[in-house]
């Protein structure tokens, strides 16, 4: 069920004309709006308990998904969007992304990891980068600080790859003072000081850079451990490591994790076999019971589409290496993933359409100031959703688009 009438009066009462214009606006192009999803969202206890029960395993240790299943149509989207909401109320960090294939696909983690890392959100904070976030946590905990016990840089998890422990490090460390004599050397022709928060900032983000001049940065920041290993990071299991151990930073700076939002999860099934056995690997890092992520709460979007697919791959095809025969998935996927945490999505019902169009009634006439004709709009909005099997998004956008009509139909007939 979705809010009772009361809150969604009290909500409607107590929002500014700003925020009502901007939400039917976004309803009216199709897009997705903080406010109106909290207005809009039905079937909401159901969504509230399977995303509770996940926070509830995550505070008992353990690792935790969920999987949102359904149709095209039936609100997948609308339903992360109203989940990172309640995840960021709730404490958590919060990052959404659509897993398109062209630009974000999942077997190449590394564009799925910059993607996660420039759409993250923070409790309380709005549009604030990620590596502006850390320094300003690092910066107010040195304040507080009586003694050398309480040290900042404590928080990043031991599991946290090598390549990124150092760029964290050196984000919140000074840079090295030279004696003026000293800059004009050849020995420190590479001391570039106005240069080192982009790179590292960049480097945090994970867009490819030049490792010498990373290795320079971390040099001068003075980073005493970052030639302990290879700053080089090769293949997707670095930026998995990487989310899971920024997880578990934020946990231990006082969040209660990350939650990880991906729509259009069943775009992994329709590449090719080799991608795809890449993103079951990675995902089985997520849905894995053996797994230990403190703090990590991914949560994926799929049709049924997807587990079609994954049920239907020749698991018993071989790969010859070194005159080996090996298997060519790592897993039998299709089994392993029987016990998956699913929250099945269903289409809405007739009476639950009425009442959505009647409160989108009330936040259309809220917005702009007018007063629809009571019986007659009811009539038209009840036929609208009789009519045809529109998925939610473009059925929302219909029902706007009356409501405009109507009320350019009432001013004229005022200005008669």
């Amino acid at each position: 069920m979705a809010i009772d009438q009361n809150e969604f009066l009290e909500l409607l009462e107590s929002a500014d004309n700003f925020t009502l214009r901007r939400a039917v606006e976004r309803l009216r192009s199709g897009l997705f709006d903080p406010f109106a999803v909290r207005l809009l969202t039905a079937h909401e206890a159901r969504l509230n308990q399977a995303f509770d029960q996940g926070v509830q395993t995550l505070e008992e240790g353990a690792s935790s998904h969920l999987c949102l299943c359904g149709s095209y149509g039936q609100g997948k989207s609308h339903s992360l969007a109203y989940l990172a909401q309640r995840a960021l109320d709730q404490g958590f960090a919060v990052s959404q992304v659509n897993l398109d294939p062209r630009e974000i696909p999942f077997h190449d983690f590394r564009q799925v990891y910059r993607a996660l890392v420039s759409q993250i959100r923070f409790p309380g904070s709005d549009d604030v980068s990620l590596v502006k976030w850390w320094q300003e946590w690092v910066e107010a905990q040195q304040k507080e600080s009586v003694n050398d016990d309480n040290e900042p840089l404590a928080v990043i998890p031991e599991s946290m790859p090598h390549f990124f422990k150092s760029v964290l490090t050196a984000l919140v460390q000074e840079n090295m003072t030279l004696p003026p004599r000293w800059k004009g050397m050849k020995k420190y022709a590479t001391y570039r000081p106005r240069e080192f928060s982009w790179l590292l900032a960049k480097a945090l983000n994970g867009s490819p850079l030049p490792i010498n001049r990373l290795r320079h940065a971390l040099r001068y920041r003075q980073v005493s451990f970052y030639k302990d290993a290879s700053l080089v990071c090769r293949g997707w299991q670095p930026y998995c490591e990487a989310v899971c151990g920024l997880a578990a930073m934020f946990r231990n700076m006082g969040l209660k994790g990350w939650v990880l939002l991906f729509d259009e999860g069943e775009s992994i099934a329709q590449r090719s076999i080799i991608q795809r056995r890449k993103s079951y690997e990675i995902l089985h890092r997520f849905f894995s019971p053996s797994s230990s992520h403190p703090g990590l709460y991914p949560i994926f979007a799929f049709t049924d589409d997807f587990f079609l697919q994954v049920r239907a791959e020749d698991y018993d095809r071989i790969t010859v290496r070194d005159e080996q025969e090996i298997p060519y998935f790592a897993l039998n996927y299709g089994e392993a993933w029987r016990q998956l945490r699913l929250h099945r999505l269903h289409n809405l019902s007739e009476p639950e359409w009425i009442d959505l169009s009647g409160r989108l009634v009330l936040l259309h006439a809220r917005a702009y100031g007018w007063k629809p004709p009571t019986d007659g709009i009811k009539q038209q909005m009840a036929a609208m959703v009789a009519a045809g099997s529109q998925e939610v998004r473009l059925k929302i956008k219909a029902l706007v688009n009356q409501l405009d009509l109507q009320q350019q139909l009432s001013w004229d007939t005022q200005d008669v």
